[in-house]
């Protein structure tokens, strides 16, 4: 909810974990999932919650999660420290089911809460933007797919990193894009430490 003075962080989160604002849309109902602190230096910009982390109410706690865990280098207690890592996905609730996976990320979760919970996080020093929804908000429209996007990390600046989503249902992408786990997660762990090494701002 955007004002001329944000709400301190502690109330605003407040107001997520009650959020019904989507209450009629969504198949197992509204259970806002995100990691945040104001001191977080490494920012995860995902899609929303699959049904796995929906139940357990913790953000990545499924096969995505170890796959993310092991491109960035971390362990689990650096990845749950939410004075290291933030998590926000594009929408904090679990969209339910589609016909070939998830449904996207309700576009009224982030046009709401988004704006104004990044104004906290101003420790930041690397957004990984995951996936398609996340890289349109943080990077803006583009022509490029996904893949090109990816592909062109290099060309962003250094505090940015598009990644494609780590589920298993994209191991037929990996295999297509060995170039990604070659170049991409390399430079991708030495960011990752790079920031979590700096001083709180």
């Amino acid at each position: 909810m955007n004002s001329d003075s944000p709400i301190p962080l502690i109330n605003l989160l407040e107001d997520i974990k009650s959020c019904k604002l989507c209450a009629r849309e969504l198949e197992l109902g509204p259970r806002p999932v995100l990691q945040v602190h104001a001191r977080a230096k490494v920012l995860i910009s995902g899609q929303a919650p699959g049904i796995k982390v929906h139940r357990s109410g913790v953000p990545f706690d499924d096969a995505s999660g170890e796959r993310l865990r092991t491109w960035m280098g971390v362990d689990r207690d650096t990845f749950y420290d939410p004075t290291q890592v933030a998590i926000l996905p594009m929408g904090f609730c679990y969209p339910g089911k589609g016909a070939s996976g998830d449904l996207p990320p309700i576009r009224r979760c982030a046009a709401t809460w988004r704006s104004e919970l990044l104004e906290h996080l101003s420790n930041l020093k690397l957004n990984l933007v995951i996936g398609a929804y996340a890289q349109q908000w943080h990077l803006g429209k583009s022509d490029l797919n996904l893949t090109e996007t990816v592909r062109n990390w290099a060309k962003l600046d250094a505090s940015i990193m598009p990644l494609p989503h780590p589920s298993p249902r994209n191991n037929i992408w990996l295999k297509k894009n060995p170039w990604f786990e070659q170049e991409v997660v390399t430079e991708l762990q030495r960011r990752v430490a790079y920031a979590l090494a700096q001083d709180d701002a």
